[in-house]
């Protein structure tokens, strides 16, 4: 039971850690660029999206819900064999 309990701690450890790794792969996955003014065009932003960058960002979401999950479940579990 004792074990459980731990490996459940150490999967919400890792479910928090791909969850900022995949908050800085999304900053990293959308890029943004200021054009300034020319002749009678207006300024304007354009937003680049990086495929590789998102697709590691929903990855790493699709990881912590899964640890976050079994987390979950350990310490259901553990406390229903009390």
């Amino acid at each position: 039971m004792r074990r459980d309990m731990e490996v459940a701690v150490g999967e919400a450890l890792a479910a928090v850690v791909a969850l900022v790794l995949a908050v800085l792969s999304w900053n990293r996955g959308t890029v943004a660029t200021v054009f300034a003014p020319l002749g009678e065009m207006p300024a304007f932003e354009a937003t680049r999206y990086v495929g590789p960058w998102l697709m590691l960002a929903a990855f790493l979401v699709a990881v912590a819900g899964l640890l976050g999950i079994d987390a979950v479940t350990r310490v259901l579990r553990s406390a229903a064999e009390k």
